[in-house]
C-alpha cells in the first residue's frame, strides 16, 4: 500500500456541497484468513448538482467497484481515492468489492491472536481517517449516515457493533452451496440495527470470542466485554465498571435535556489499543489495560473511571453533534475532558478528580503548549487544512488545555448559564455538525456576558500565562498586586495561609480576583505566610510565589491541608524546574521532606513520577544522578514504613512502584523476586515481577534465561510485552543490535510490541554501550515513520529516540533530522517536541 493523499478542507467542502450521504451497508467476511478480509459496501447518496468526486479506500485488491449499476475500473484507484465522474443530479447507489489487509498497528481493523489462549479478536479503530482500511467511503465527519453492518465470522464468535447486533444465520462448510468444495468455513453471520447518523469515523465492529457481562438500565441494554483470558480480571471489576456507567448515564441525564441518542451501550476492553479509549456510538473500545490483571492504586481506578464518564460524554459532545472539520477536535474533546471529571464528582465516589487533574493532565497541557509546536486550542481554519495537519493536534492542549479552559469559563460565566448554552447547542445541532462560532452562539443567548471575545482571548491564542503576586507591607496591613505575563483574563481564587506554631499551615481566607485589574488590592493585618494564586486550580497559568510564600512551601508543602491547594503548588514549583528558576536538587530535596508525609495518592503518583523520570533521568547530570535515585529509595523507605500496618495499600504499591524503578543496586528487589514478596507485602504480581525483571535487566543481573523462565510462567500478551522490554534493556551489545534490528527493520512488529521494546532499548546506565545508536535513531525513525504510519510513527517519537542523551550532539543530530524530506508531518512534530524538551534539560543543568 502506497503513500495516500490526505484530504483537505477545501476539498470536503466541495464534496459536502455535492453530496448527501444516506445510508452505508456493509459486509465483512472474517472467516477469509490471518492477514486479510473481505469487505463489500453499498453506500447510497444524493447529488444535489451535477458533478464530480471520488471515495476513499485503501484495498489490499480492489475487486469490483460499480456506479448506479455501471462498472468502474480498479485501476482507476489512485493514492486512495476512486473517482466518481458525470455523477447527474439526484440519487445514487455505490457498490464496491475489495479485499482488505488487517492491521498489526491499532489502526483499521486489528486483529490480535491472545498467546494466553490463541483465541483471536478484531476489532476497528476508524478515527481519523482510517475507515478507508476497512471499506469505501466519503471519509469527513459532515458527511453524515446511516450505518449497518452484515458480519461473516467464526462460529464461536460474538460481533458486536454501533447498533444492537443479531445473529441471523449461518454459513456451512462448503460455503452454503452444498457443492461440498471447501471453499469456506463454517460460520455465523451477524447484522446489526441501523445507527442514527452518525460520521464514518465513528462506524465500529468488534468481533471475537469475548467474555461479557450484561444488564439493563434505563430501558437499555449495557454490555462490557473483554478477550476471554480477562474474563476472571473483568469478572471482579465489573460491579464497579457498570455502577460507573450507570451512574454518569443518570446525571447526565439530568444535566443535559437530549437523551442518549443510541439503542445500546457496549464497553469492549480490546487488545493493543493505541489510545486510552474511543467513543464509538453505542461501542466504546477501551484499552484493555484498564481490566487490571495486577494491583492498583485507587488513582488508577480513578483514571478507569474519570475515562468512562469522558466517553460516554462523547456521546452528546462529538456523537450526537459532530465538528465539521477537523479544527474543532476541541468541542469533542476539551468537553468529555471537562464533563469526564466534573461528572464523577457529581455522581460517584471520586470526590477528588480535580486533584488528579491538576498532576496529571494539566502538566500535559502546560508542557504542549510551552513547546514550538503549540497551537490554539481552537485553532484557526488554515492551521488545519488536510488531515495530516488534523492529526497532529490530539494532545495535551485540546484535552487539558482545553478542558481547563472550560473549568474557567464555568467559574467565570456561571454553571447554569454554562449548562443552558450546551443543551442550547444540543437542540440546534443534534444529529449534525457545528462549529465554534455555533457554540458561542449557543452560550451567547444565555449570557449578557461577552462570550465571543472570551472565545478569542482563550481559545484563538496560543501559550501559557504567568501569574506572579506582589505584596508590599504597608501600615496596618499589606497590598497585593498581581503580574501577569500573557493575555487572557482569568477569575481565580488567591488562598491566604499562615504558619501555625507547630509548624501546621492554617487557612486565613480567600480573595476572589479578576487578573489583570488596575486595583491594588489592600488587606488588613499580617501578611499571610503562604499566598496562592490559583487556589482551587480553576483557571489555566503558570503561577509564582513571592519569596516568603516559596520559602514556607518548601519547608512546610505536607502541612497545606487541602490537596488541590497542595497541587497547585507541586505544579508551581515543577514549572520553576522547567524554567530554569528552581534548582532540580532543590525539588528533590522537597520532594524527600514532604512526600512521605503525603495522603494524596495523585499527588505521590505525580510527584514521584516527575523526579524520577525528569529530576534524575534529566535535570540532574550524569555524576549526581546516584544521588538523586539514592534520596528517591529513600523517600520509598520512608513510604514503606509509614504504610507497614496495611492501611494504604495504594500508598505502598506506589512505594514499591518506584523503589523498583529506581535501585542502583539489584540485591533488594532481586530477593523480592525470589521470594515472591515484597517483605511486610504486597505479594508479587504479574506487573511487579515485570518490573522487577525489566530493573534487573538493566542493571546486568538477569538475562535471556530468567526472562525465558518468566515468560514461560506467563505466557499473555502483558507478559509477552515484559519479556520484549526485558530483552531490549540487557546491557550487551547482541541484546542492543537484536533489539534495534525488531524496531526499525521488522514491520511485522505489533503497536505494543514495538513500544515495550523501545522501552527497553535507551537507559542511562547504559549510554555508552548505546551512544553509537544515537545519531542513527533519528534517521531510522523517519523512513520507519513513511514505512509504517501514523500509530508507529507516533510511538517512535514518544519511545524510540534517545532522550537520556541530554548532550548538545544529540541536540545536533536531532535537529539534522527535521529538515529530512521525506519526514511525515507527525514525526516533525513529536521529533520537534522531543528536541524542546532536550533544551529545556541542557538549560536547566547548566
Amino acid at each position: 500500500m502506497g503513500p495516500m493523499s490526505a484530504l483537505t478542507r477545501n476539498e470536503a467542502q466541495l464534496r459536502a456541497r455535492l453530496l448527501d450521504v444516506r445510508h452505508y451497508e456493509v459486509a465483512l467476511d472474517l472467516t477469509t484468513g490471518d492477514e486479510t478480509f473481505e469487505s463489500r459496501t453499498v453506500i447510497r447518496f444524493t447529488a444535489r448538482t451535477a458533478g464530480d468526486t471520488f471515495v476513499e479506500l485503501k484495498p489490499d485488491e480492489l475487486r469490483s467497484a460499480a456506479l448506479d449499476g455501471h462498472p468502474l475500473d480498479p485501476a482507476t484507484l489512485t493514492d486512495g481515492r476512486l473517482p466518481l465522474t458525470g455523477l447527474t443530479e439526484g440519487p445514487h447507489e455505490l457498490r464496491i468489492a475489495a479485499r482488505m489487509r488487517y492491521s498489526r498497528t491499532g489502526e483499521g481493523l486489528h486483529r490480535f491472536t491472545d498467546p494466553a489462549d490463541g483465541e483471536t479478536y478484531v476489532y476497528t479503530q476508524m478515527f481519523l481517517d482510517d475507515v478507508q482500511r476497512v471499506f469505501p467511503a466519503f471519509d469527513q465527519p459532515d458527511l453524515k449516515a446511516v450505518f449497518e453492518f452484515t458480519v461473516t465470522a467464526p462460529t464461536h464468535w460474538t460481533v458486536l457493533a454501533n447498533g444492537i447486533t443479531t445473529r441471523i444465520g449461518e454459513r456451512l462448510g462448503d460455503g452454503g452451496d452444498g457443492s461440498g468444495d471447501g471453499s469456506a468455513s463454517e460460520a455465523g453471520i451477524w447484522a446489526s440495527a441501523p445507527t442514527p447518523v452518525i460520521s464514518t469515523y465513528l462506524a465500529a465492529v468488534a468481533a471475537g470470542p469475548w467474555h461479557s457481562v450484561r444488564t439493563e438500565h434505563a430501558g437499555l441494554p449495557f454490555g462490557i466485554h473483554c478477550r476471554r483470558s480477562l474474563a476472571p480480571h473483568l469478572d471482579a471489576d465489573a460491579q464497579e465498571i457498570l455502577d460507573l456507567t450507570t451512574a454518569c448515564y443518570d446525571r447526565f441525564h439530568e444535566k443535559f435535556t437530549e437523551p442518549y441518542p443510541f439503542d445500546s451501550y457496549d464497553q469492549a476492553f480490546v487488545p493493543e489499543f493505541n489510545a486510552g479509549a474511543m467513543e464509538n456510538p453505542g461501542l466504546v473500545t477501551f484499552r484493555d489495560d484498564y481490566v487490571f490483571r495486577s494491583a492498583v492504586t485507587d488513582a488508577e481506578r480513578q483514571r478507569r473511571a474519570v475515562t468512562i464518564a469522558h466517553e460516554m460524554a462523547h456521546m452528546w459532545f462529538g456523537d450526537l453533534v459532530t465538528l465539521s472539520w477537523w479544527d474543532d477536535i476541541w468541542l469533542n474533546e476539551s468537553f468529555a475532558e471537562f464533563m469526564g471529571y466534573q461528572t464523577l464528582i457529581e455522581a460517584t465516589r471520586f470526590t477528588e478528580t480535580w486533584t488528579g487533574f491538576a498532576m496529571e493532565r494539566k502538566p500535559w497541557g502546560y508542557d504542549a503548549d510551552q513547546r514550538p509546536s503549540t497551537h490554539a486550542v481552537a485553532p484557526d481554519a488554515s492551521a488545519v487544512p488536510d488531515t495530516a495537519s488534523a492529526l497532529l493536534n490530539f494532545d495535551g492542549i485540546s484535552y487539558a488545555k482545553g478542558a481547563s479552559a472550560l473549568r474557567q469559563l464555568v467559574a467565570w460565566l456561571g454553571e447554569k448559564d454554562f449548562l443552558a448554552g450546551i443543551n442550547t447547542h444540543f437542540a440546534r445541532h443534534k444529529f449534525s455538525n457545528a462549529s465554534l462560532a455555533d457554540f458561542v452562539d449557543s452560550l451567547a443567548a444565555h449570557t449578557d456576558r461577552d462570550v465571543h471575545t472570551w472565545a478569542e482571548t482563550w481559545l484563538r491564542t496560543t501559550g501559557v500565562d504567568t501569574l506572579t503576586p506582589r505584596l508590599q507591607e504597608s501600615h496596618g496591613g499589606w497590598t497585593l498586586t498581581v503580574d501577569r505575563t500573557g493575555n487572557r483574563p482569568h477569575h481565580i481564587a488567591a488562598g491566604l495561609y499562615d504558619r501555625a506554631p507547630d509548624g501546621a499551615i492554617e487557612p486565613r481566607e480567600v480573595l476572589a480576583l479578576d487578573v489583570p485589574s488596575d486595583e491594588v488590592l489592600s488587606v488588613s493585618g499580617q501578611r499571610p505566610a503562604l499566598l496562592v494564586l490559583n487556589d482551587g486550580d480553576l483557571t489555566y497559568a503558570k503561577v509564582r510565589l513571592d519569596e516568603t510564600s516559596l520559602e514556607t512551601a518548601l519547608r512546610g508543602m505536607s502541612r497545606i491541608p487541602d490537596p488541590l491547594t497542595r497541587a497547585v503548588v507541586w505544579n508551581s514549583l515543577r514549572d520553576m524546574v522547567r524554567d530554569g528558576e528552581l534548582a532540580a536538587a532543590d525539588y528533590l530535596a522537597t520532594a524527600e521532606a514532604h512526600i512521605p508525609e503525603e495522603t494524596d495518592l495523585a499527588i505521590v503518583q505525580g510527584v514521584l513520577a516527575f523526579t524520577r523520570a525528569q529530576i534524575a533521568d534529566r535535570y540532574t547530570i550524569p555524576l549526581r544522578r546516584g544521588d538523586a535515585l539514592t534520596t528517591l529509595t529513600t523517600i520509598t523507605r520512608d513510604l514503606l514504613r509509614r504504610t507497614e500496618d496495611g492501611t494504604d495499600p495504594g500508598l505502598r504499591l506506589l512505594a514499591v512502584r518506584t523503589l523498583v524503578d529506581s535501585a542502583t543496586q539489584p540485591d533488594t528487589i532481586a530477593g523480592w523476586l525470589a521470594d515472591g514478596t515484597v517483605p511486610g507485602g504486597p505479594e508479587l504480581d504479574p506487573e511487579l515481577r515485570w518490573r522487577i525483571l525489566a530493573r534487573l535487566s538493566v542493571l546486568g543481573a538477569a538475562g535471556e534465561a530468567e526472562i525465558d523462565e518468566a515468560l514461560a510462567a506467563d505466557p499473555s500478551a502483558t507478559g509477552r510485552e515484559g519479556a520484549a522490554r526485558c530483552r531490549a534493556a540487557l546491557p550487551t551489545a547482541e541484546a542492543k543490535a537484536a533489539a534495534w534490528e525488531r524496531l526499525f527493520h521488522d514491520d511485522s512488529l505489533s503497536n505494543y510490541l514495538f513500544t515495550a521494546t523501545a522501552q527497553g532499548f535507551w537507559q542511562p546506565e547504559q549510554a555508552d554501550l548505546v551512544r553509537e545508536y544515537v545519531p542513527q535513531a533519528y534517521v531510522e525513525a523517519v523512513a520507519l515513520a513513511a514505512r509504517r504510519g501514523p500509530a508507529i510513527a507516533e510511538a517512535a517519537g514518544r519511545w524510540a529516540l534517545p532522550g537520556h542523551e541530554i548532550t548538545e550532539a544529540n541536540l545536533e543530530a536531532g535537529s539534522a533530522a527535521l529538515t529530512a524530506p521525506d519526514i511525515t508531518p507527525l514525526l516533525h512534530r513529536k521529533l520537534a517536541d522531543h528536541l524542546d524538551d532536550l533544551t529545556r534539560a541542557l538549560r536547566a543543568r547548566r
